[in-house]
């Protein structure tokens, strides 16, 4: 099998970086994969004990063979996660043609790397196919459905992509914002007013925050873009500790469970209305970040149109 190579993003969280390398060690590709890890330099008023931390994690690196090879990137100045991550990713996808990311704090399951390698080879030349996610929220799907499915939205807790597909990333988020709601996809964009994900490319737009997941996930809805999913997630996200850079306290994603290896065959090229559905409910249950009036407004829209 043509491997892609993985790439891990690190600051300062080094009991994380642990847990997150361990597991992967335990993949079955492990020892057959080339891993590229971006290791951020302090923040000019770093305290301490977070100089303290961010050196752990450099020691951590080098501590066992994770993978058969390991390049370590470390940056002369801070870059911050949003270009420490875009920067990273494009240079080692130019080089590769393909990529499978981590974060410091997603967990993976022994069978993740085959999972995503499968995916990556599998789907590397239908265009429409913009990223492989290697986790699904808790959700209940039906068991007579196949281990994969497409869904138009993309996902950053453990994923990969192609050189193709990440040039179509555009980091203007006024430019994105501007094209959904000239398009009138603003309760798409939202997965059916279930989450109110343009509130987050507004809040980058007025630097309320600064973050690289939401424009990419735009670029790939203004894309038609689709994404893989597994039917059961192969990866756990243990920053909702709340030591996470956006992430607070959830004891519903730090206990998630994850599925030893998903069958990845090929499916058909349209999105999984189930899997909308489900989704779509369980934003609504969790967040309900969007206001009924919001909603109402959107329905009334679509309908007057």
């Amino acid at each position: 099998m043509n491997l892609a190579p993985i790439i891990l993003f690190v600051y300062k969280r080094p009991l994380h970086t642990l847990q997150t390398l361990v597991s992967l060690q335990h993949n079955h590709l492990s020892k057959q994969s080339l891993l590229y890890i971006f290791a951020d330099a302090p923040k000019e008023d770093a305290t301490e004990d977070e100089l303290k931390a961010i050196a752990e994690v450099k020691k951590i690196i080098w501590t066992q063979q994770w993978c058969r090879e390991i390049r370590l990137i470390e940056r002369k100045q801070n870059f911050g996660l949003v270009k420490n991550i875009v920067d990273g990713v494009t240079n080692v996808v130019q080089q590769h043609g393909k990529v499978i990311v981590l974060e410091d704090d997603i967990v993976t399951s022994p069978g993740f790397l085959t999972y995503m390698n499968q995916a990556l080879n599998l789907y590397a030349s239908n265009p429409v196919v913009m990223q492989v996610s290697g986790h699904l929220p808790p959700v209940i799907l039906n068991k007579k459905n196949p281990d994969t499915f497409f869904f138009k939205k993309t996902a950053c807790w453990g994923w990969g992509t192609w050189a193709h597909a990440w040039a179509k990333l555009n980091l203007d988020p006024q430019y994105l914002l501007n094209e959904i709601n000239s398009l009138d996809k603003v309760s798409a964009f939202n997965i059916d007013d279930s989450y109110n994900f343009i509130e987050h490319l507004e809040a980058n737009i007025e630097g309320r925050m600064n973050t690289w997941a939401i424009r990419w996930q735009a670029s790939v809805f203004l894309e038609d873009g689709l994404c893989l999913y597994p039917k059961k997630s192969l990866t756990r996200n243990i920053g909702f500790d709340g030591s996470g850079e956006h992430c607070t306290y959830s004891k519903l994603y730090l206990t998630q469970p994850m599925a030893t290896s998903v069958e990845v065959v090929k499916v058909e090229l349209t999105e999984s209305d189930e899997a909308r559905k489900k989704i779509a409910t369980f934003n609504n249950q969790q967040w309900q970040s969007i206001s009924f009036i919001q909603k109402v407004k959107s329905r009334l829209k679509r309908w007057i149109k």
